[in-house]
């Protein structure tokens, strides 16, 4: 990833940060809008834009038009690629963002990538996909570190440039991921690339409890909205489902609580359903942790316990977790979309997780 712009683009009729002292260098960066919420959206300039999968550890080529996302919901581990991001400027001699907001820059500092930039980037890093594994069809991942939709898109369209952009291409497979209804916005492009690539959107939604909802994701659109979205696309003709990502262990887990969100889905003509534990990542800790003591504080210590060793969830959970999705999957009707692996370790019992008044089913 590459820094920002200096103060000598003042000149197009960009705000500045303040100026900050790092050391003994003074900076400022540009600005592109600041709300009077004092989210800050900043102009990032970019060498390349597709990461490829061995510098993520994921299996697929992936592209954030973003870094930072407006919804800022608080089991995100991309707050990690934030922090990157920040910690690169600060060692060019650029304002360091986390100290005015600490983990909540995540939200608060938008990193905008230039638009020219990106569109430059993917002329140069769409070939090294065809010559990397020529004749395969290949991957990109659109969303994986942050919502391409958020609220910043409708201003930047920044994510619609790239897939006009992708447009011109053919023969790739093409997902996105978002909570955002603004994903309606691109239906036409949509269409023109599911006739020249395979294309996936997974709409995320983690459970139809708006309390729930509003706890851990409080900037994202409510459950209806995200449905009405879905069936908006697939309406369009468009191979959208659900991706519920995380499940929360204890709290949108149970029997009752995933079929009633695979339902919804059916309803609203999902094509698919793919689901997946929790991660608490160190860079997911400090604003999960106390959402949760918040608003559900007799699973706090069972998470806490849990997640000591390992950002992943148990095994045992794991695999129970999968065998569940997969029966409820079926009884609605659903497909799973998904590349995990059937675990041939015996299922554990998920209500290690629930409260010990709860009813699992």
């Amino acid at each position: 990833m590459s820094g920002m712009r200096s103060c000598s683009h003042t000149s197009l009729g960009m705000h500045l940060l303040p100026l900050l002292r790092l050391g003994e260098v003074r900076v400022s960066l540009p600005v592109l809008e600041r709300r009077r919420s004092g989210t800050q959206f900043v102009e990032q300039r970019a060498r390349t834009i597709l990461n490829p999968p061995e510098s993520t550890g994921m299996h697929f080529w992936s592209l954030n038009p973003y870094v930072g996302c407006e919804f800022g919901c608080s089991y995100c581990y991309a707050r990690l690629a934030h922090r990157y991001v920040v910690e690169r400027a600060r060692d060019r001699g650029q304002t360091l963002l986390e100290q005015e907001w600490g983990w909540e820059a995540f939200e608060r500092v938008i990193f905008v990538k230039r638009r020219a930039d990106v569109l430059a980037a993917l002329d140069r890093d769409l070939p090294r996909i065809r010559r990397r594994n020529e004749g395969l069809r290949q991957t990109i991942a659109i969303g994986t570190a942050t919502d391409p939709y958020q609220p910043a898109e409708r201003k930047f369209a920044i994510t619609r440039a790239v897939l006009v952009r992708l447009t011109s291409e053919r023969g790739l497979r093409v997902g996105l991921v978002t909570k955002s209804p603004l994903v309606c916005r691109d239906i036409d492009l949509l269409r023109d690339l599911q006739r020249q690539h395979h294309l996936t959107v997974h709409v995320s939604l983690i459970t139809t409890d708006k309390r729930i909802v509003r706890a851990f994701e409080a900037r994202t659109p409510l459950p209806h909205a995200r449905f009405r979205a879905l069936n908006k696309l697939v309406a369009s003709q468009i191979n959208a489902g659900l991706i519920v990502a995380p499940v929360l262990p204890g709290l949108t887990d149970s029997k009752r609580a995933l079929r009633r969100l695979f339902r919804a889905a059916a309803a609203a003509g999902a094509r698919f359903v793919h689901a997946s534990p929790l991660r608490v990542s160190p860079a997911v800790r400090a604003p999960f942790f106390p959402v949760l003591e918040r608003h559900f504080p007799d699973l706090a210590a069972r998470y806490r316990r849990a997640y000591a060793q390992a950002s992943e969830a148990p095994e045992d959970y794991r695999n129970a977790l999968q065998e569940r999705v997969q029966d409820i999957a079926r009884q609605v009707g659903l497909p799973l979309d998904t590349s995990l692996a059937a675990s041939d370790s015996e299922p554990a019992q998920l209500s290690f997780w629930s409260p010990p008044t709860a009813v699992d089913e």
